[in-house]
């Protein structure tokens, strides 16, 4: 079987090491990269591949949209614009959330 290219984005998570050099916690979340190396052994064919994928990224999406949705409308309502870097953490936790959704999808099967 050959491997999956999107176990390549795990290589993203070493953009995480600039926030433990510059001590910027805005790169921390990038650590989250580091699940998608789990997809090179994914089991099963293209097919079901895709189809774990697909439903992943069905999870990360719903979790990021409602999670966003929900922080900016408490940033608007309260005028709380110095939450507005915590308001920017939900992709990065909608990509851990991807990265485990895509493990339990490949590791139950169908």
């Amino acid at each position: 079987m050959r491997r999956n290219i999107l176990g390549y984005l795990g290589f993203l998570g070493l953009l995480g090491l600039l926030g433990l050099i510059t001590e910027n916690f805005g790169f921390y979340g990038f650590f989250g990269f580091f699940g998608f190396f789990s997809t090179f052994w994914g089991r099963g064919n293209d097919e079901r591949i895709l189809k774990n994928i697909d439903r992943a990224c069905r999870n990360a999406f719903v979790f990021i949209t409602v999670t966003s949705a929900f922080a900016l409308a408490y940033i608007a309502s309260f005028k709380a614009v110095e939450a507005l870097p915590l308001a920017l953490a939900p992709p990065f936790a909608g990509i851990v959330l991807f990265v485990f959704s895509y493990i339990y999808y490949d590791r139950s099967g169908d």
